[in-house]
């Protein structure tokens, strides 16, 4: 069983966590100035992506082996060389699959495997509104007393539709749009069942 904390441990923890990601951000930026500095910006091009995130508290969790989508999102960043959306943010669902490919392209390797799992970027790196209907799919293993747990979780820019071993062990379904702090799971509500059919696919 996980430790129960005490609220100040809770805060010591946010507080930790903030400040790490706070000194990485500077770290970042002072790597972006150097680049720019040292008139590297037109000819390196540059892919900043992170592990992914921490509940802190979120659904009464202190973990990141979950499939909400605060421990499921990550930060991607492109730039430089390659890139003409300089500054712009993309709310498209994207994968770190898609990063091989895309530096493929945009860096222009020659002999890249064809049966590549993950899609190019570049339509959304030359316009961050193009049309993209990819979904991007999370997995994670939890320890659990007996066997591990799998977690498996579609998500795409409205919905995130998961599955606990195969569904055995529980399914949620969340509308970002409704319900972007994933408080009610609609996967049981007859309502949605066509639509939960249609990502789960």
């Amino acid at each position: 069983a996980l430790p129960i904390l005490t609220v100040l441990q809770r805060r010591e923890a946010i507080r930790a966590y903030y400040a790490s990601v706070a000194f990485l951000d500077v770290q970042v930026g002072k790597l972006l100035d150097a680049v720019d500095r040292l008139r590297l910006t037109q000819n390196t091009t540059i892919v900043f992506w992170g592990d992914n995130g921490y509940h802190l508290g979120e659904h009464g969790q202190w973990m990141k082996q979950m499939v909400f989508e605060p421990a499921s999102r990550i930060p991607l960043l492109m730039g430089g060389a390659g890139i003409r959306t300089r500054g712009r943010g993309c709310a498209r669902t994207v994968e770190l699959l898609d990063i091989y490919p895309t530096l493929a392209e945009v860096c222009g390797l020659e002999g890249t495997p064809p049966n590549l799992q993950g899609r190019s970027l570049r339509p959304l790196l030359d316009n961050p509104n193009a049309a993209w209907d990819k979904p991007a799919i999370s997995q994670v293993r939890r320890a659990n007393v007996g066997s591990p747990v799998d977690g498996y979780s579609m998500r795409t820019e409205r919905y995130r539709y998961s599955q606990w071993n195969g569904g055995s062990l529980g399914e949620e379904l969340y509308d970002y749009e409704k319900d972007p702090r994933e408080l009610r799971n609609l996967a049981t509500d007859p309502e949605v069942s066509g639509l939960k059919a249609k990502i789960g696919r």
